[in-house]
């Protein structure tokens, strides 16, 4: 091994080699949610054609070989040589990082692409793509694989000389995605229904013609245009819920070339917010200062309204913003000529002169709207009230949330048994159900850094249940202390958390379930920064252990086990099984091995791919309404892919 350390050893990337060498810096990671990303980035090429006046129809497919076509009908990508690269214009898009029409020549004036990496990087992680561009009465077609060309620009007559635009079809590479190349249908048809919702003059078309995976003779089709835009989209996440005024606020003004869109409704039984950000079509899940800018106008508009119509008296404070968002589903969109994004996944705008803008904006048609519907501002203030009150009394029980030293005392609550490292980055906490799974946990556990936290039974369902009556909660107030959240409502601070890993233990029966999808829920709504920035995980005990002779195995699924006794064993072999009824059941050693072990141990990141489709999800199953929940249930449950164990 060479230890010299030279000019020979400066390595340089020609191309499109440093996406290959380093495709998470492009995609955020090569396991599915980058796989998707793929696509994102090739139909956000076309919706920015769409906010330039030139697309109104998009065409997806997945293909029956599993590659992915996008075709519209814009402008077609420029085919011309380019005088900088003395390559087509196509395969300069295709081939060279950071050139695009997006950098201020006058191809776009707004638009979600900043850097020029999306389509040539697409282009760099594919096994193979193939361009077609309709321009100008020719047809013009050109291949590459892993980005690299194969052969110059076809160029040919159009049968349709009237026919413009581009397809881009390309199947991701399985050397950069090794964990599968297979695209769920859910998941990119919420993001494109999501866009059509954005643009409501645009036309989307979703197919999947995978007829072997749908075991049906016909493809799946979907078809999402919406004339009233973001309200029908807030009317979309809302309609599980109890409108507290049936006509949607709409806002759509325009300043300094900056647009903002918004949308707002107030739900009767709902105890949580749920707003959508957006800058240029890109979910903005970090927020931003169009956010900023939207709270910042709800809470000083509404409490301005609240004086002027008596609902507040003079000496009395103002209501918080977190009382007047209650119950509020939102979506603010922004288009930004130049917008300033953290990173290149584009989680959270930065631009300071948007917060202004949508303060002002949003400011004189929320308080002209709330001037002729006094009734529509005296039911929301009304509702804001409510959650003062109740998060008065809720403030009352402060003390007991914030991280004190009594959890270095010998009154740790809820049974918690801390670790004895202080680095909340190395500290991991399990959830477990009962003392006796609790008991097994705590003899299993690395001390050094993983903590146990028994609950008795199940905590309380907060999807509905008001800020007071979660406080007064012990199982509730184990968790908030144990954990370091603070006030609901709150801005959320990592510095306070305890535990950077967040672990829901549960034992793998109905019960189990249930306890799980409380927890769920009640980070979902009181703390979603948990979730969305990773902190909440879900262990995967085993579900059996087979014993044949003095060897044993652990299988954490029927079709594990199936597969396992099927094609492991032989014919007529002796072996015993033996049922995981619940964690108690695990002896101290075994827990260790399959379930908390870093080195041996399977655990899942709860991530949400959707946020209305969660949003809805959490409201139709834990929500009051029990409707929604039987319909769920009978179209679901057949979908359930079930397996008979014939062993």
């Amino acid at each position: 091994m060479s230890t010299s350390y030279g000019a020979d050893q400066i390595q340089v990337l020609e191309g499109l080699e440093a996406v290959r060498k380093r495709p998470g810096m492009y995609i955020g990671s090569t396991g599915p949610r980058g796989l998707h990303h793929l696509v994102y980035e090739v139909v956000d090429n076309s919706i920015d054609e769409a906010l330039a006046g030139h697309c109104s129809t998009i065409l997806i497919d997945i293909n029956a070989d599993g590659s992915v076509s996008v075709t519209d009908n814009g402008r077609g990508i420029p085919t011309g040589i380019h005088s900088k690269t003395g390559k087509s214009a196509l395969e300069t898009v295709m081939t060279v990082l950071h050139a695009g029409g997006k950098f201020g020549g006058g191809g776009y004036k707004v638009s979600g692409g900043l850097h020029g990496v999306g389509v040539s990087v697409v282009n760099a992680l594919s096994e193979w793509v193939e361009v077609t561009v309709w321009r100008e009465g020719k047809t013009h077609v050109q291949r590459y694989e892993r980005g690299k060309p194969q052969g110059d620009l076809q160029i040919s007559t159009s049968e349709d000389p009237t026919q413009q635009g581009t397809r881009v079809c390309f199947l991701p590479d399985t050397d950069i995605f090794t964990t599968g190349i297979e695209f769920e249908y859910g998941i990119l048809s919420g993001r494109l229904r999501e866009l059509a919702y954005l643009n409501a003059n645009i036309r989307i078309t979703f197919r999947d013609l995978r007829l072997d995976l749908l075991k049906s003779d016909e493809p799946r089709v979907e078809t999402y245009h919406y004339e009233g835009g973001i309200r029908e989209y807030v009317e979309y996440m809302n309609r599980d819920k109890d409108a507290l005024h049936e006509e949607i606020i709409y806002i759509n003004a325009e300043r300094n070339d900056v647009q903002v869109e918004a949308a707002l409704q107030w739900s009767i039984d709902a105890f949580s917010d749920n707003i959508l950000g957006f800058a240029n079509n890109i979910r903005t899940i970090d927020g931003g200062t169009h956010l900023e800018g939207l709270k910042t106008v709800l809470t000083r508009t509404m409490n301005s309204v609240a004086r002027k119509r008596n609902k507040l008296k003079d000496g009395t404070p103002n209501l918080g913003g977190e009382n007047i968002r209650e119950g509020l589903t939102a979506v603010i969109s922004v288009k930004v000529p130049d917008p300033e994004f953290e990173g290149q996944t584009k989680t959270k705008l930065g631009n300071t002169e948007v917060r202004g803008i949508v303060d002002s904006l949003v400011g004189e048609v929320l308080t002209e709207y709330l001037e002729f519907h006094p009734q529509v501002a005296d039911t929301i203030l009304d509702k804001a009230i409510q959650a003062f009150n109740a998060a008065e009394a809720a403030r009352r029980a402060r003390e007991l949330v914030r991280r004190k030293s009594v959890l270095e005392s010998s009154t740790l609550p809820g049974k918690l048994a801390d670790c004895s490292t202080k680095d909340p980055t190395e500290s991991e906490i399990f959830l477990v159900e009962g003392d006796s799974a609790g008991g097994s946990a705590k003899q299993g556990r690395d001390r050094r850094f993983q903590a146990i936290l028994p609950l008795r039974g199940k905590i309380l369902n907060i999807e509905k249940t008001d800020d007071a009556k979660i406080y007064k909660n012990n199982e509730i107030q184990s968790l908030i202390t144990a954990l370091g959240l603070g006030i609901k409502g709150e801005e959320f601070d990592v510095e306070q958390l305890r535990y950077h890993r967040i672990v829901i233990m549960t034992d793998a029966d109905v019960d189990g379930a249930h306890i799980r999808t409380l927890l769920l829920t009640f980070f979902y709504r009181y703390q979603r920064d948990l979730v969305d920035r990773g902190h909440i995980y879900i262990a995967c005990p085993p579900l059996y252990k087979v014993e044949r002779g003095r060897n044993h195995y652990y299988c954490y699924s029927d079709r594990e086990l199936t597969s396992l006794v099927q094609n492991e064993f032989p014919e007529n072999a002796n072996y015993n099984i033996q049922r995981f009824k619940g964690l108690g059941e695990m002896m101290p050693q075994q827990l260790w091995d399959t379930t908390m072990n870093p080195e041996t141990r399977m655990m899942k990141r709860v991530e949400i791919e959707d946020a209305v489709e969660a949003d809805r999800i959490f409201t139709v199953l834990m929500g009051d309404k029990v409707a929604p929940r039987r319909e769920f249930i009978e179209t679901e449950g057949p979908k359930l892919n079930l397996v008979d164990l014939d062993i």
